[in-house]
């Protein structure tokens, strides 16, 4: 189900997309208008004849209306504005005239197509897309008709025998393009109808103009050509005023074509399975109509509070790091009393040994405890044989992270205790710099500044923008807020005193990290995060390496979130932190990137059917404000410049990955599945800057006033 959803969401979406462009001309239109031509091989009863052409039966002929009785015929409808102001006038007036719909306006709008059958107006065909017939194939012609016989069958459930062609006039003005495409309408069984008297509405020539031109002439039948949509009608509604009331006090009728020529009715009703194909497909607009609606609404909210996000990271980042920056700036006291530096691992043995050499280089005072979570590999036993001081291993059975945190902590000696991942190194100034915060009695927890150390790959380079954009830039922004969400599990220090209030390591969600920290915000105590303490670490260097970890993040996420929800509606700190924090985070972090592909789908298709140029140019506009944003954390970390290079790959290739990850971490919450841990493999090639994950020359090789007594 995890991948199944997945897929079948995101074809139904494109699916949707796509019909939708269809209905609305941007999928399968062709816009091309041919020039007049020879009329060579038109029959000269045809030029000379009546605006009814009848070619069903081989030999054309063509019908005239007779005197006093007028059709008024109305094009490219129906329109939810402007047709029910014509339908209002030709009821109030009690005339009927014939509505040439086009298919995707009908199916559309079908209630107005209903409507006209059920106020005796006739209805005929105009095609579905409205091209030029004569550019097209007999079979684009067939599909164009079917396809216009389908949105009647679904709007009213009927079939019509009248067609009009696209861009047509007078019969006199067939010409040597347009009449073989007569000769197959007819063959198709359809009369064609054009007109012999032009109102020229589509002109918009004043309401007197359209009366004069669609006015007959010494009481002579006519069929007058007039628009009820394709823009601005309002002159065409106010000329139905004046005209209607006119012509009949000089004793014209309003009638249907069949009724003005005395012939059977153009409808037929629709049964059975054509029914229901019509109407399964006049339903499939509606729904894509209203879901793709509410998607381009939302992806705008969305749009408009992502630019809003990322204006307020900028700024909420500046102010962070001007205030950390300044000269006077400080915490409170300096912290130099030693703390505690838990490693929970398991199968680390690639890593172990690196990750314990980095802690021994430590400026700052610490003890070492390596809590082996029944490790098969022999990690425990290769930090014993290293034989450094201050280490010690806690060996536990297979429990799982936050249940070797809690025995570290147990074991912990000191009120302050740094948590790191066993595969992470430290510089020598981590531990220090991610302590110093602990000087305001207020703080109970600080994040430390995570770094991808294997970056030098593609997929590297990707996790590395994010990390130093995505993470850090956004950490700063949650420090200022006062709602930092997450204490990264590769570094990140706590006061003792705040992990016995809330109860540890939570093992209730599978991001154990989050979970302590928002219970850590709803105690009242400031989480803040640390820029000088910078910790590498080796992200996943493979997709399905990557994958796992993220899966599990984004679904831990969801389950933090959902724990700690009464916080929305709790007064104090908790109430601060739920009415802030976790609608951000909600919003953001789950919400946001879910919708995200949306955007995706949507850029696809405007580039393939829609606006291209304008398309391209908002995908440019968005990747620009993503750049400065990742250019600003760059050069806030003091990274270098030359791996942002991969952003316009990572937006196209890496962001797809990750919602897909999302998308499934919000299926397996929705059908109340488990994820259980998963260990990633690990190559043990990070280190940190300087090469600070080498062993030591000599135990004293750490420099200040370190107590190096080995604990037993």
């Amino acid at each position: 189900m995890r991948y199944l959803l997945p897929t079948t969401f995101l074809v139904a979406l494109l699916a949707m997309l796509m019909l939708r462009g269809y209905v609305h001309n941007e999928i399968l239109a062709d816009h091309r208008v041919r020039d007049a031509d020879s009329q060579s091989r038109v029959p000269k009863d045809v030029l000379s004849g009546g605006p009814v052409i009848d070619a069903r039966t081989g030999d054309a002929e063509t019908l005239r209306i007779p005197d006093r009785r007028i059709v008024l015929t109305f094009d490219d409808g129906p329109d939810p504005v402007w047709t029910p102001k014509v339908l209002d006038k030709l009821k109030e007036y009690d005339a009927h005239g014939v509505f040439f719909v086009t298919g995707n306006m009908a199916a559309r709008y079908p209630g107005l197509v209903e409507r006209m059958v059920a106020e005796g107006h006739e209805i005929g065909l105009h095609t579905f897309n409205h091209p030029d017939l004569s550019y097209q194939s007999t079979g684009r012609i067939d599909w164009e008709l079917s396809q216009n016989q389908l949105a009647l069958a679904g709007a009213a459930g009927i079939r019509t025998s009248l067609f009009r062609p696209p861009y047509s006039s007078f019969s006199y003005a067939m010409d040597n393009t347009s009449w073989p495409v007569t000769e197959y309408i007819g063959s198709r069984g359809y009369l064609t109808v054009v007109n012999d008297t032009d109102s020229e509405d589509w002109k918009r020539p004043g309401v007197r103009a359209i009366v004069e031109r669609a006015t007959p002439k010494d009481g002579k039948g006519a069929i007058i050509l007039m628009h009820d949509s394709g823009g601005d009608r309002s002159q065409t509604v106010a000329a139905l005023d004046t005209l209607l009331p006119d012509l009949k006090e000089r004793g014209y009728t309003f009638t249907r074509l069949t009724t003005a020529l005395d012939a059977p009715s153009a409808h037929t009703p629709v049964t059975g399975f054509a029914l229901w194909k019509g109407k399964a497909f006049v339903s499939a607009v509606a729904v894509s109509e209203r879901i793709t609606g509410v998607l381009v609404v939302g992806l705008a909210v969305i749009g408009v509070l992502v630019l809003a996000r990322f204006g307020l990271m900028l700024l909420l980042s500046f102010l962070h790091a001007r205030k950390v920056r300044r000269r006077n700036f400080g915490w409170g006291p300096p912290v130099t009393r030693p703390v505690s530096v838990l490693v929970p691992a398991y199968n680390e043995s690639a890593c172990i040994e690196a990750t314990v050499r980095s802690l021994a280089a430590s400026e700052h005072p610490i003890e070492i405890i390596v809590i082996d979570d029944g490790s098969t590999d022999g990690t425990a036993d290769l930090v014993e044989a290293m034989r450094l001081p201050r280490v010690r291993v806690v060996r536990q059975r297979n429990a799982g992270k936050p249940a070797a945190l809690n025995n570290g902590i147990r074991h912990a000696r000191y009120d302050i205790v740094v948590m790191m991942d066993g595969d992470t190194v430290f510089e020598p100034a981590t531990v220090r710099e991610l302590v110093q915060p602990f000087g305001d009695p207020r703080v109970g927890a600080v994040a430390g500044n995570a770094k991808v150390g294997n970056r030098d790959s593609l997929i590297g380079a990707w996790q590395h923008i994010e990390y130093v954009m995505g993470f850090n830039l956004d950490r700063r922004m949650y420090d200022v807020l006062g709602c930092m969400p997450t204490i990264p599990g590769a570094v990140g220090a706590f006061r003792r005193e705040a992990l016995d209030r809330v109860g540890g390591m939570s093992e209730d969600t599978l991001a154990e990290d989050t979970d302590v920290t928002m219970a850590l915000h709803r105690d009242g105590w400031r989480v803040v995060y640390a820029e000088n303490a910078r910790a590498w670490t080796e992200a996943p260097e493979s997709v399905q390496q990557l994958w796992s970890q993220r899966y599990r993040w984004s679904y831990g996420t969801m389950q933090a979130i959902w724990k700690h929800r009464r916080a929305v509606i709790e007064r104090g700190p908790s109430g601060r932190f739920g009415r802030v924090g976790l609608p951000f985070v909600s919003l953001f972090m789950v919400l946001a990137p879910l919708l995200a592909p949306l955007i995706d789908v949507f850029l696809l298709y405007g580039l393939v059917f829609g606006p291209t140029g304008k398309t391209v140019a908002a995908w440019f506009g968005v990747l620009v404000v993503q750049a400065v944003c990742a250019a600003y954390a760059f050069r806030l970390d003091k990274e270098r410049m030359t791996h942002l290079i991969s952003l316009p790959l990572q937006q196209i290739l890496y962001r797809q990955l990750m919602y897909v990850v999302l998308l499934q971490s919000w299926i397996t919450a929705l059908i109340g599945g488990r994820l259980r841990w998963q260990k990633l493999r690990r190559t043990g090639a990070v280190e940190a800057p300087g090469g600070s994950s080498q062993r030591p020359q000599s135990p004293g090789a750490a420099a200040g006033a370190v107590d190096r007594r080995p604990y037993v």
